[in-house]
């Protein structure tokens, strides 16, 4: 047989086909689909963060398009985040104003009733008066009123903080005492005790006042007292009585200052003695220390702070004393609120009168300032 003569080799059949276009979503008329939806030149050089919380939240918000999904755990930390300091601030706010507002009515009493009245005396005490038959003055920037007040009044002045100095430290001999048995011996009766101290001020001070011209008197239960115990002799020979009297003398004026200043002495007291734990007296106890002991070293050292509001409450009401001098002393134991009663209203010597009030209340205002200095700051234990 013969062999079949070789085939040529076969072309592709794309060999001869005209190019074809790119395809097309619409056919072979549509447009050629964009193959980069922005020119280079257009494309955005900064963009957004694939972490938002390598962002500020805010700005990461503010810059997302609105859409109606969800916030996602992110975003609603960073809100929260956002109200939570709002309220901070609205708080802060309102902690600063708060005191104020209710501090506003006693400042504004103190400011009407005592600052202003009293800075008003400062050009009527330079002033001189008009006539010696009234009170018209006319200001002259007299400052010799001073030192004239001082040069004729100082030695009245000493009586007085004498006066108000022996009736604070008789109280406190009585205060200390009463102050600790209604703390620490009271028991269920501590209410009733307290309120028995406190009943005396519920009275009028002048009626208290006229009461201890009953009991001082020379007929009177003390004095008939002092004559059956035969103690007339020496409470002469010290001084407490003067011709075997008691009343119109520096004894009775100090008996009724220290009556009217004890409740401001026992109360704060009591408050102090309130913060003092008894296990602390139990422990001295077992420690064999005596009751002496034990007040020096445990009661006395925790009760300071309640000495020291006491004392405020106390000196400065009994240094401005009228009534007890008035009733209860004679002509040589007026007081220095006396004293500016009388330039004011028998001699009408306003100027002087009003020296010596700012003189008073200069050293008052003194004594306040170095006792708060003392307590360095701490609290006063105030009833």
């Amino acid at each position: 047989m013969s062999a079949l003569p070789a085939s040529p080799r076969a072309e592709p059949l794309t060999a001869d086909l005209p190019p074809s276009d790119p395809p097309t979503s619409d056919g072979p008329n549509a447009d050629p689909l964009p193959t980069d939806p922005l020119p280079t030149d257009q494309r955005p050089t900064d963009p957004l963060p694939t972490d938002p919380l390598k962002a500020e939240p805010s700005a990461w918000l503010n810059s997302q398009p609105p859409t109606d999904e969800p916030l996602t755990s992110e975003q609603l930390r960073a809100e929260s985040s956002r109200a939570a300091r709002r309220r901070q601030r609205r708080l802060g706010q309102g902690r600063r104003l708060w005191p104020w507002l209710l501090l506003s009515p006693g400042l504004l009493w103190l400011l009407g009733l005592y600052l202003l009245p009293l800075l008003a005396l400062v050009p009527l005490s330079l002033s001189e008066p008009l006539s010696r038959f009234g009170l018209e003055t006319v200001f002259t920037g007299r400052a010799s009123n001073y030192l004239e007040v001082l040069q004729a009044h100082g030695p009245i002045l000493v009586r007085s903080f004498s006066y108000a100095g022996l009736a604070t430290a008789l109280g406190l001999v009585l205060a200390y005492p009463l102050a600790f048995a209604i703390r620490f011996r009271g028991g269920r009766w501590q209410p009733l005790l307290i309120g028995l101290v406190v009943l005396p001020s519920l009275s009028s001070y002048l009626v208290r006042a006229i009461a201890w011209t009953s009991l001082l008197g020379d007929q009177g239960p003390v004095l008939a007292l002092v004559a059956a115990l035969r103690l007339t002799g020496p409470l002469n020979d010290l001084g407490v009585l003067i011709d075997g009297r008691l009343l119109n003398t520096a004894t009775a004026v100090i008996l009724g200052l220290t009556t009217n200043l004890l409740p401001f002495l026992v109360l704060p007291l009591v408050v102090a003695m309130e913060r003092i734990d008894p296990r602390l007296l139990e422990a001295a106890a077992d420690l064999h220390a005596g009751p002496l002991r034990r007040f020096m070293q445990v009661v006395w050292p925790l009760s300071r702070p309640g000495l020291a509001a006491g004392i405020l409450l106390s000196l400065i009401p009994a240094a401005g004393d009228v009534v007890n001098p008035l009733f209860l002393g004679g002509p040589n134991n007026r007081m220095i609120a006396n004293t500016i009663e009388n330039l004011l209203l028998v001699q009408l010597q306003a100027p002087r009168a009003a020296a010596l009030t700012l003189v008073l209340m200069a050293l008052i205002t003194l004594a306040v300032l170095l006792q708060l200095r003392g307590r360095g700051g701490q609290e006063l234990p105030l009833p």
